[in-house]
């Protein structure tokens, strides 16, 4: 039972409706309250200048209000609680994070151009919250991919040559939660390139085979102690040549979710980033994608 609330920010848009849903869905499963949000942007906020127009109070703001409409009589057994906040929302979506167990957003807002796969506000979030941060796409995007078994899944990314145990441990937590198998897709670099300066004999080449089991290996020494908390959630390693975000992105089809990391703080780069695999699976994912912050020992 979790204390900390399930955050769903709404901004009256139809992929903010979807991330309500699936936010409620997964208060009830953690047995957490859950938060409904509005960051209201007025145009004071958006254009130093402007003339003054005052935001309604939060008891009168149509958004919430429909927010409660959408809810009434399908939220019962959770406790919910409405906010509405007034400033920019890439600054206060963010600061959400801080006091929540997971936060939720659609794809796409009411602003910014049609076309775009994801919006910036939900990039903004999964950049720099503090909780992993559920982005929901809009239904039918095509994704290629061989068809999975039937069943619930959750699908993780797994670096075996930089795990993350937060990102393992959500995947694990979610997997239990859904009664879902957990497919762990782990990435391997191939075809490896091999450099020799003129005149220089190339060593022998690499069985890919035996990469395959070395990250196989790796892969199940990174879940074990997963394993231990979770005897219930069927893990299976999946090593996988090339392209780990194309992989990611054709196992999103049919998942429940695709859970992954986001990039760690480094000495050279200090600034937080979302890294080009998440944001590649952010942007073409069939199922809702988790970004999971790294554990706060690691985030430097």
């Amino acid at each position: 039972m979790s204390t900390l609330p399930v955050v769903a920010a709404v901004d009256g848009s139809d992929d903010s409706w979807r991330a309500l849903d699936w936010a409620l869905d997964a208060a009830r499963r953690r047995g957490a309250p859950l938060r409904v949000a509005h960051v209201r942007q007025y145009d004071a906020w958006a254009h130093p200048g402007a003339p003054v127009v005052l935001p309604p109070p939060p008891d009168e703001d149509p958004v919430l209000a429909e927010a409660r409409a959408r809810l009434a009589g399908t939220a019962e057994g959770t406790e919910v609680e409405y906010a509405g906040l007034d400033g920019a929302p890439g600054a206060l979506l963010p600061e959400l994070g801080a006091e929540a167990d997971l936060l939720v957003l659609g794809s796409r807002g009411r602003g910014g151009f049609a076309r775009l796969l994801l919006g910036s506000n939900g990039l903004t979030a999964a950049r720099d919250a503090e909780c992993p941060v559920v982005i929901v796409p809009r239904p039918g995007r095509e994704v290629d991919g061989p068809p999975p078994r039937p069943g619930p899944r959750v699908v993780v990314g797994l670096k075996v040559d930089g795990p993350d145990d937060a990102t393992l441990d959500l995947a694990f937590t979610e997997a239990a939660l859904r009664d879902a198998r957990l497919e762990v897709v782990a990435a391997y670099p191939w075809p490896l390139q091999t450099w020799a300066a003129p005149g220089e004999l190339l060593p022998p080449p690499v069985d890919q085979q035996a990469v395959e089991h070395e990250t196989r290996t790796l892969a199940e020494g990174f879940l074990a102690a997963h394993r231990e908390r979770h005897p219930e959630v069927p893990a299976e390693p999946r090593p996988v040549p090339g392209d780990a975000a194309g992989h990611l992105v054709a196992a999103s089809l049919e998942a429940d979710l695709v859970v992954v990391g986001r990039h760690r703080r480094r000495l050279l780069a200090p600034a937080r980033m979302l890294g080009s695999v998440t944001h590649a699976v952010l942007l073409h994912a069939a199922s809702p994608v988790a970004v999971v912050p790294p554990a706060p020992a690691e985030d430097h």
